[in-house]
């Protein structure tokens, strides 16, 4: 995060998160620090490496991979994770501090292949190039399943990836970008005719023009949910009531064809997003969704806990959970 630029005009702010110069620079206020991959995690043995998936524009993604049991026969296989992290669509990274440990907290636990895709952020990517970002992503993981599918095949992928246990997930944003890929997964063919297992989405950052539940009453057009979304796609279609923000929305496409097998969705009782969580989870049941559906509700926690303090017991509790349901049999 750099210093505060005082030479610059400012040309629109979105306060405590970022700012928009005239000359098209943009600050980001907000975030945690980067850090470097590690080839043996001192607390739980978790490998981890950075990749690039695209050059032109760019794509990268950090690998994370347990420790594995040594054997003379072939190679572990282990279930693959393709992880969207949050931040607003417009800061945090695959490779910043809390994503960085949360990931490596679960891929322990859970013993599978994770892969935390760097997508271009907003404003300087616009936002439906994030889901492109993203569902090119997952095709490139899933392109390791078929021969000849990846120009370079990335050896972790290649040795230790089970392809019949692809996954997807994401918190916050994360989680937005995840309902949306998977909302493509059930139109359009993964490589090598690959299905998603099963996806959980963490406080998923949905919004709308109309409160639900508890969300606030009045001024609800100037609560953060809606003054990100509008600041950073201000001409979508439909606005803050696009179906990309807004699944719930009349005329947005049915839920029946989220494109996984399981899905787990959690949310946070002090959460602002908390109420539109669990409205989505109805919406998905009342839709015909074949899969099965899976609530998670953790008392006394806000948005993002298990991120932001993935060390405390609430965390850790939510991470087991987590991993229980990546390694449930289909």
């Amino acid at each position: 995060m750099g210093s505060i630029c005082t030479s610059k005009e400012v040309e629109r702010e979105l306060p405590t998160l970022l700012r928009v110069y005239k000359d098209g620079t943009v600050e980001r206020l907000s975030g945690t620090p980067y850090v470097p991959p590690c080839l043996e995690d001192p607390k739980t043995g978790v490998a981890s490496k950075d990749i690039t998936i695209r050059e032109d524009p760019l794509i990268r993604a950090r690998l994370h991979l347990p420790k594995l049991e040594p054997v003379d026969e072939q190679p572990q296989k282990l279930p693959v994770l393709v992880y969207y992290h949050g931040g607003g669509f417009c800061f945090e990274s695959a490779f910043s501090l809390v994503e960085h440990q949360y990931l490596t907290t679960l891929v322990a636990e859970a013993k599978i292949l994770a892969v935390s895709i760097e997508y271009r952020l907003a404003p300087e990517c616009p936002i439906p190039s994030i889901y492109d970002d993203c569902w090119e992503a997952l095709q490139w993981v899933a392109s390791h399943s078929v021969e000849g599918g990846a120009a370079v095949k990335e050896p972790w992928l290649a040795d230790h990836g089970d392809f019949r246990r692809v996954f997807i997930a994401g918190d916050s944003a994360g989680a937005n970008i995840a309902h949306n890929v998977l909302m493509r997964a059930g139109r359009d063919t993964i490589v090598g005719g690959i299905k998603i297992s099963g996806a959980y989405l963490t406080h998923p950052y949905f919004w709308g023009s109309e409160p639900i539940g508890s969300e606030p009453k009045t001024d609800h057009d100037k609560d953060l949910p809606h003054l990100v979304w509008t600041f950073l796609y201000p001409t979508v279609k439909d606005g803050i009531d696009s179906p990309m923000i807004n699944p719930l929305a009349t005329g947005a496409p049915s839920l029946a064809g989220l494109g996984c097998g399981r899905l787990l969705v959690s949310v946070a009782e002090k959460d602002l997003l908390r109420d539109r969580g669990l409205k989505y989870c109805e919406a998905v049941k009342e839709s015909g969704f074949k899969g099965e559906l899976e609530v998670v509700e953790v008392e006394g926690e806000d948005h993002a806990f298990h991120i932001v303090t993935y060390e405390k017991e609430s965390a850790l509790v939510l991470i087991k959970r987590l991993a229980a349901f990546l390694n449930k049999s289909c």
